[in-house]
This record gives structure tokens, C-alpha cells and sequence, in this order.
């Protein structure tokens, strides 16, 4: 059995952890987090719910019971589980045309797809698919969810102004919006803006305070005594009473090709979003997180939130900022949160009657803005290029095709994007650092001295088929270039893997040197390396005993041999 200590292990149950190290001044601070984070989690998920087209109180079932699920087997400590803003968007763009214009459906469907992420999840946990973290890079992040926040802002525009809006992306989205510009209603964006405005300041000036909850109900009380559902103010209506009606989800309402691109994009999009946020508390609170434990957590979430007639779930950075900077120590939390927020269906509701909608869109406007993270784009541009390339796919993808197809593309481009990167390595060719015996990159230092007949280069990554080619011709480049070369050394110190196509350009580079008469040798190769060498016939071709040998150790001798052959 792996001791508490080794954090490679997995915690099929948490709980049983935590709980048997859990110290009574910790409940206190327990306690105010989930409070605090259920006053935060109201608003929001009334908001989110709102966004992804489902009535607002699953959104905060979604909260309630996605707590639950991840305090039982989830392996962070402040991670916080509720309805995000990118899943919300992708269901209100995938689920609507799939349920054919039909309320109940669309209902039903998103608690089918939340099932399909909580079976997806535990598959992926037992085959230990937890590499899916790297699968986006973080250029493709930046750019996704600059394109998620960009469409989610454009999405609750409309209501901000008052007018009906439309669109399926965010440029048809900003069309239409042009063109209802003049039907704007004055009191709905008076209501939108101030609310707006009092956000900001709040999370500006009381960070880590329960704003939303004292915004909304400022709205309510607002709302009541000047009677703005009477004046045309949209409001949320009524929202039933009660805990949800715990049921399993309703099978067969879409075949395995319909539901699958967006079940795949929910948990890509959740595991991504929720370890990396996961990551960063655990660094500071100093305990280890098991990324693979991850999926389970991940995967009981939406279990539960799936029961009951819940949409997709995950973690998310800003609530779970929320939940940690109130003092959140444990899981415990989330579960103090979900019964503050079970207190409030069943006593609390019929307060949340005249909440202008105009408040929601704020509330998700001054959630998401963040995501557009224009520094981050700009300084990509300016270190590297292709990481700025990679950020600008995702983000294009997201505002034409949606959030789903944005995630799968960007996923797919990622792909590429690292077979590109490692289709063109460095070559390193070397000189000798003045007044020492040690070789360089000419190229990166300056007053190297150039070789005299001879060319010694250092690939800068493992010698594989996508890079292969391009490695043999960049020193054929380089031969043709430099008469009077009798020797070309490689040197393989930074190749930590060969495949047979790499050896196959040696071959190649080899014969193409011995038409012309030039000797070529192969030093500072790794066991690997020195195993696919052999085994492919180089031994045949190359002295074999120098392939351990260093370069400095090589040209030495060559220098020596050299200046002999001169006297």
C-alpha cells in the first residue's frame, strides 16, 4: 500500500483522508467558505443556467448537487463544481438543435449529456487518460477562451439592451444585433448598466466579498417597489420551490454520434479548466493532486447533477478563487454550500421572482470578461510567434464555428501544431569557443570560431520520420555551401530518441558524404540511440567506439591530427 505521503497514488475516497486528519478549528472556516460560496453560487448559476437556455433553478441544482459529488471523490481541497459559462454556451449552441425547438426535451437532453460526461469520466479514470490535460496547449487555452468570453459577451448583449437579439455566432450575432441597436429600451439598459457597474467596483474594491448576491438583491427590492415587470422590465418569474426530484436521466432521446462530439468537448473542456485551477490551489496549500483521481471527481459531479435534471458541471477558477480566499480548508466546504443552497429552494425562491434578466447578463458579463486576456495575446506575438498562430486558431474557431467545434478544433490543432514544431528542430552548427576547447552554436554566440574542413552540427530533438528530412537536407544545405569539408560530424547529445526513419537519414547522409570523399562520424550518442544505431547497420558504416565519445573529445583529436599532418 503507497504511504499518505506519495502523491502519485490514487484516492479511490478522499474523504477518508481528510477527514482522518480534520482539525476542529477548520470547521469554522469550512462553514463561512461554503456560505460565502453559496451567496456567490446563486446569482451565477441563476445566470449560467439562463445562458445555456434551461430554467435558472437547474443551474443551481447543477451547484447543490455537483458539490456533493466531487466532495466524495474529488482530490482538491478548495476546488469549487458548478455550471461554468464555456460549458453553458455550448449546450445553448449544440442542445437546441438537437431537441427540435421542444422545452421538455432540451431539458432532458442536457441531463442526458451530463450522465454521458459522468461515464465518459470514470472510463477515462480507468484507463488512465488523464494525458487529456496536455492535449490543449496553453497558447490554444489563451485563444479559446478569449473566443469563448468574446461570444459569451455578445450572447448577453441583447439582453443588456433590451432587444431580442439572435445569431448562431458571434459575427451573425453581432449583425443581428446591429440592425435592433435603435429598438434599445432605456430602463433595461439603465438596469443592465448599473448593475454592471457595481459589479466591477465591487470585485475591484471588496475582493473575495459576496457581491453578486447584495447586487441581486438590491435589483429584487428595486424591482418590487417601482414595478418594473409592469413597466416591460423581463424578469425571471417564478421559480419552483423545493428540492430537485432525484430521477435517472431519459435514455434514447439521441443516437451515439449526436451525443457524443458534445460530451467529448464537455469533459475535455471541464477536466482542462477544472485540474488547471485545481493545480494551482493545490501548489499553495501544499498538498498533492492526483490528476487521475481527478476524472472520478469530475465524473461523480456530474453523476449527481445528472439525477437531478442537471446540465454538465466542472470546476472553474473564479468560484473556486471564491471559495478558496473565504478560507475553504477542505471538501467540506462544498458540502456546507450545498446545504445552504438546498436551505434556499425551499424557503427562498419566491424571492427571486422579480430579478430583472438584465442582472443576470451582468453577472455573466463580469464573470467572463476576464477570458479575454488581450496581454497574454500580445505577448505571445512578441516572444513566439507560433504559440500566438496556435491562440489565433482557437480563437477564430470558437467566434465562427461555436464553443464546441472551437474546443475540438483547437484540440485537433494542438495536435498539429506539435508535430509542426517538431518537424522543424534546431541544427545546431558548432565552433569553437575562443580560448577553450569547447564547441558552440554559431549561430548563438558571437566570435565563435568556424571550423576549418570541417562540419559539426547538433540536431536539438529527437531524430524522428516528421523531422527527419528536414534535418538531412538543412546539412546537405550547409555541405554545398562549404567547399573543401572532409569530415561532418553529428552530434546526437541532444537526440533522446531515434526511430527508424532517423536512422534511415543517417544512412542517407552518410552515403551522400562518402560520393563525395567526406568522412562522417557519429558522437555523443544515448543507449537508445546506440541500440536502433546497431540494430539498423551503422556500426557497418560509422566507427561504433567513437559514439560515446564527446565532440569536444572528437575534433580534438582531428585538431591534432591536423596540425601533425601539417609539420
Amino acid at each position: 500500500m503507497n504511504s499518505p505521503s506519495d502523491p502519485g497514488r490514487t484516492r479511490f475516497f478522499p474523504p477518508a483522508e481528510w477527514l482522518a486528519t480534520y482539525r476542529r478549528e477548520w470547521l469554522s472556516s469550512d462553514a463561512i467558505a461554503g456560505i460565502t460560496l453559496a451567496a456567490y453560487a446563486i446569482p451565477v448559476s441563476l445566470a449560467y443556467a439562463a445562458l445555456a437556455g434551461l430554467p435558472p433553478q437547474i443551474g443551481v441544482y447543477g451547484y447543490m448537487l455537483g458539490g456533493i459529488g466531487y466532495a466524495l471523490l474529488g482530490s482538491s481541497r478548495q476546488l469549487a463544481i458548478g455550471p461554468t459559462s464555456a460549458i453553458s454556451l455550448m449546450i445553448a449552441g449544440t442542445v437546441g438543435a438537437l431537441a427540435g425547438g421542444d422545452a421538455v426535451r432540451y431539458a432532458q437532453i442536457a441531463s442526458l449529456t451530463a450522465f454521458a460526461v459522468a461515464v465518459l469520466c470514470f472510463l477515462a479514470w480507468l484507463f488512465k487518460l488523464s494525458v487529456l490535460v496536455r492535449l490543449v496547449s496553453d497558447s490554444i487555452l489563451v485563444g479559446f477562451k478569449a473566443g469563448a468570453g468574446l461570444t459569451i459577451i455578445m450572447s448577453q448583449l441583447p439582453s443588456l439592451l433590451g432587444v431580442a437579439g439572435g445569431g448562431h455566432n458571434f459575427f451573425d450575432r453581432a449583425i443581428k444585433l446591429a440592425g435592433q441597436l435603435g429598438a434599445t429600451d432605456p430602463l433595461v439598459l439603465a438596469i443592465g448598466a448599473v448593475a454592471l457597474l457595481l459589479l466591477l467596483l465591487g470585485e475591484r474594491l471588496l475582493p473575495g466579498k459576496p457581491v453578486g448576491i447584495t447586487v441581486v438583491a438590491l435589483a429584487i427590492i428595486l424591482a418590487t417597489l417601482l414595478g418594473f415587470p409592469v413597466l416591460g422590465v423581463p424578469v425571471t418569474g417564478q421559480i419552483p420551490q423545493g428540492l430537485p426530484a432525484l430521477a435517472v436521466p431519459t435514455f434514447g432521446l439521441l443516437e451515439f454520434d449526436d451525443l457524443f462530439p458534445l460530451t467529448a468537448g464537455c469533459v475535455l473542456l471541464a477536466y482542462i479548466e477544472g485540474v488547471s485551477a485545481a493545480r494551482s490551489f493545490a501548489a499553495k496549500h501544499g498538498y498533492p493532486l492526483d490528476v487521475r483521481q481527478e476524472f472520478l471527481g469530475l465524473g461523480a459531479a456530474n453523476l449527481a447533477a445528472a439525477f437531478g435534471h442537471g446540465y454538465p458541471v466542472a470546476g472553474g477558477l473564479s468560484q473556486s478563487a471564491v471559495n478558496d480566499s473565504a478560507g475553504a480548508r477542505t471538501p467540506l466546504a462544498l458540502v456546507i454550500c450545498s446545504v445552504t443552497l438546498g436551505l434556499c429552494l425551499l424557503f427562498f425562491t419566491g424571492l427571486l421572482t422579480n430579478l430583472p434578466k438584465a442582472v443576470l447578463a451582468a453577472i455573466v458579463f463580469a464573470a467572463v470578461y476576464k477570458l479575454v486576456d488581450v496581454r497574454a495575446l500580445v505577448r505571445m506575438w512578441r516572444v513566439s510567434r507560433i504559440d500566438f498562430y496556435a491562440a489565433a486558431i482557437a480563437l477564430v474557431a470558437v467566434l465562427l464555428l461555436g464553443i464546441l467545434q472551437g474546443v475540438l478544433l483547437a484540440s485537433i490543432a494542438s495536435i498539429f501544431l506539435l508535430l509542426a514544431r517538431a518537424s522543424r528542430p534546431n541544427v545546431a552548427f558548432l565552433g569553437r569557443l575562443p580560448r577553450s576547447g569547447r564547441y558552440s552554436d554559431s549561430a548563438r554566440h558571437e566570435g565563435v570560431e568556424p571550423l576549418v574542413g570541417i562540419i559539426a552540427f547538433r540536431p536539438e530533438a529527437s531524430l524522428l520520420y516528421i523531422n527527419a528530412e528536414t534535418i538531412l537536407e538543412t546539412v546537405l544545405v550547409a555541405l554545398r555551401s562549404s567547399p573543401g569539408i572532409h569530415l561532418v560530424a553529428c552530434d546526437l547529445s541532444a537526440s533522446p530518441y531515434i526511430d527508424l526513419a532517423g536512422a534511415r537519414m543517417l544512412h542517407d547522409l552518410h552515403d551522400e558524404l562518402a560520393s563525395r570523399k567526406v568522412t562522417f562520424c557519429i558522437v555523443g550518442a544515448h543507449a537508445q540511440l546506440r541500440d536502433v544505431l546497431r540494430a539498423e547497420g551503422l556500426a557497418d558504416k560509422t566507427d561504433s567506439g567513437q559514439w560515446l565519445r564527446s565532440l569536444d573529445g572528437l575534433l580534438g583529436d582531428d585538431q591534432a591530427s591536423a596540425g601533425q599532418r601539417t609539420a
